[in-house]
């Protein structure tokens, strides 16, 4: 028996691409397709970050990033109201404007993973829902671009939504992202 084949930011990638099928399908086929990787690859790569996850003796969240991605690229000490954390960011060859961001509190604890506009990179410019289109920008940018918002849990482990509102026209939205990448956005009740 052959063993498996190493995990790293490739099955990374589509771990997260596996998630955002559920919403964007042409996307996620597209960029399956310019990884070079095949359907049943991606339902692999699923199956063995689940695994990984749920391992009893598993690595912690953080010393698993590091076996899969390796080294962050960049690592800052931030402070989150009285707390401080370490934002760590790894490049992802499928987002070159965007890093994987870790947040880690003392003693490693993961608080938050998702994806982030690089250092840098140029932001999205948005002034109306109009200008929100899937994949375009982040939940940190929507949540600057759209404040006041208001946070709503999302439907899975890896999701979040922002209520907001149109200064175009004046009606509610919500904003719905995975692993913090925007995916779609549905009108809200007033």
């Amino acid at each position: 028996m052959t063993a498996p084949a190493p995990f790293g930011p490739l099955q990374f990638q589509l771990v997260l691409l596996r998630r955002m099928a559920d919403h964007q399908p042409d996307l996620v086929e597209d960029a399956r397709r310019g990884l070079g990787a095949s359907l049943a690859e991606m339902r692999e790569a699923n199956r063995r970050w689940q695994a990984m996850v749920r391992a009893p003796r598993g690595r912690g969240t953080l010393r698993r990033y590091r076996s899969v991605l390796g080294e962050p690229e960049s690592s800052v000490r931030r402070a989150v109201g009285d707390l401080e954390c370490d934002a760590l960011l790894w490049r992802l060859p499928l987002w070159p404007d965007l890093r994987f961001e870790v947040m880690a509190g003392p003693g490693g604890a993961v608080w938050n993973e998702w994806l982030v506009r690089a250092p840098g990179a140029p932001a999205p410019g948005l002034r109306t829902v109009r200008d929100l289109r899937p994949w375009s920008c982040t939940v940190d940018e929507v949540a600057r671009a759209f404040a006041p918002v208001r946070p709503m849990e999302g439907s899975a482990p890896t999701r979040w939504a922002l209520a907001l509102t149109d200064p175009a026209d004046r009606l509610p939205y919500v904003a719905e992202f995975t692993w913090g990448l925007l995916q779609r956005v549905l009108p809200g009740r007033a």
